[in-house]
């Protein structure tokens, strides 16, 4: 095994996929000799040159835009935008052009593109920096959308988003950059649609994804001095939805919480609470429980944005809401 950062770990998935296949290419503002916003691409102007690590203008809808050509044109470029806020400038290309070739063309075109991009609060950068926007993406058919907690789960999810054929939404946890963990040396590329359970447990079932898996894991071990066995499953991707292996797990501990940064109307927690209740509500003792943001802008203060942002307490509130 080794001992890896999140972020060490996307830059060798990236250099390794670049290595293998000629067809990677990176596109983003500074990832060239820069190495990015936050460092993922440091290193790779250097090996690979400006033909394959491109630099581009201030403009997201050019980025992907581009993106979307040299796929359609048998390329695999992976885009890289500074913040995922800045995504909506780009929407048309993403969600009416790459997400629907495919099907507008009768399947005679494939779109491998990879769209990364960092998301979430806690470093003060504001409402326009600080967005969790997953269930935007969620929404629209055609695109897959990847959330990894984890260094190895960074790694190997990365692999498989630049090697499948439809485009894929790669949202990176900012405060993840600098986590570690461990990534075993014959890592691959980990299959999309497969949920991890990462604490088993027979009480209560938290599902989350992205930096809320340390909160829920966090509570979980709260919970545990309380007398109350939580299982805790990191989702790992949103499209596709692992919904067995949560419907599994209610059905074995007769309570569900989910949990997620982003703002709790309309969000993933929503689509899964109904999911739930669609298939499983005859296992439930409880009602659903949903953790997530008040419905504002993600403050600047300090001390707001640490209000803003559910973590472990809110997740262990849910939890004794519904196990009183």
């Amino acid at each position: 095994m080794a001992q890896k950062t999140y972020m060490q770990a996307i830059n060798d998935a990236l250099r390794e996929e670049m290595e293998r296949d000629s067809n990677v290419l990176i596109f983003g503002e500074d990832v060239g000799q820069f190495g990015g916003c936050f460092g993922v691409t440091k290193g790779l102007f250097e090996q690979f040159g400006e033909k394959r690590v491109r630099d581009t203008p201030i403009t997201e809808s050019a980025i992907i835009g581009a993106a979307t050509g040299a796929a359609a044109a048998g390329l695999r470029p992976v885009c890289e935008l500074m913040f995922v806020d800045f995504i909506g400038v780009s929407m048309d290309q993403l969600f009416n052009q790459a997400a629907k070739m495919h099907y507008m063309f009768g399947g005679k075109i494939s779109i491998p593109m990879v769209v990364r991009a960092p998301q979430g609060a806690g470093i003060g950068a504001a409402a326009q920096h600080s967005q969790s926007l997953e269930a935007w993406f969620m929404h629209i058919p055609g695109l897959k959308v990847v959330l990894p907690a984890t260094p190895a789960d960074a790694y190997g999810l990365l692999l498989t988003a630049i090697r499948d054929d439809n485009p894929v939404v790669f949202l990176e946890h900012k405060l993840l950059y600098g986590v570690e963990g461990e990534v075993p040396e014959d890592a691959g590329p980990i299959p999309f649609g497969q949920a991890n359970i990462c604490r088993e447990g027979t009480d209560v079932t938290i599902v989350a994804f992205s930096k809320m898996v340390y909160s829920a894991l966090e509570a979980a071990e709260t919970l545990a001095g309380k007398g109350i066995s939580v299982e805790v499953i990191d989702l790992r991707t949103v499209t596709p939805l692992d919904i067995d292996t949560i419907l599994n797990s209610v059905k074995k501990t007769h309570s569900l919480v989910v949990a997620h940064e982003a703002v709790k109307v309309a969000g993933v927690g929503a689509e899964i609470a109904a999911q739930v209740a669609e298939s499983a509500i005859d296992y439930l003792d409880a009602p659903i429980m949903r953790v997530g943001a008040p419905f504002t802008p993600v403050p600047f203060s300090p001390p707001l944005e640490e209000a803003f942002t559910p973590g472990a307490e809110e997740i262990v509130a849910a939890v004794l809401k519904i196990r009183s």
